[in-house]
């Protein structure tokens, strides 16, 4: 069966929006893992750290920082969605978040790496 819906841009932000929320709800149990690791084990603490020397987590923060971006920018569309009246250029709005977004993480790859 063919949606026509889900080839509408703006399903795309809502997919990405919900997919980064959910990735960012994974990565926290794991964040504060590592943080309570700073409470116990201080030893424990300076091996994660210095594995976040490694470039491959590095490109992971990236992500991490992308993620977060297109969830916060995603949350503005949606407030926006609901608070403001519709206008034809809110697929403009979304697809300028998704490049923000990509600046933003690009930003803070370079500076990391």
């Amino acid at each position: 069966m063919i949606r026509p819906h889900r080839s509408h841009p703006l399903w795309f932000a809502f997919l990405l929006h919900r997919v980064s929320g959910a990735l960012l709800a994974l990565f926290l149990p794991a964040h504060f893992l590592v943080l309570a690791t700073a409470l116990t084990s201080p030893q424990a603490l300076d091996g994660a750290l210095a594995w976040t020397d490694n470039t491959l987590v590095k490109l992971a923060e990236f992500g991490l920082v992308f993620l977060l971006a297109v969830h916060a920018l995603g949350g503005l569309r949606l407030l926006a969605l609901e608070f403001l009246p519709w206008t034809s250029g809110q697929k403009t709005l979304a697809a300028s978040a998704v490049a923000l977004a990509v600046l933003v993480s690009g930003t803070f790859f370079l500076s990391a790496v």
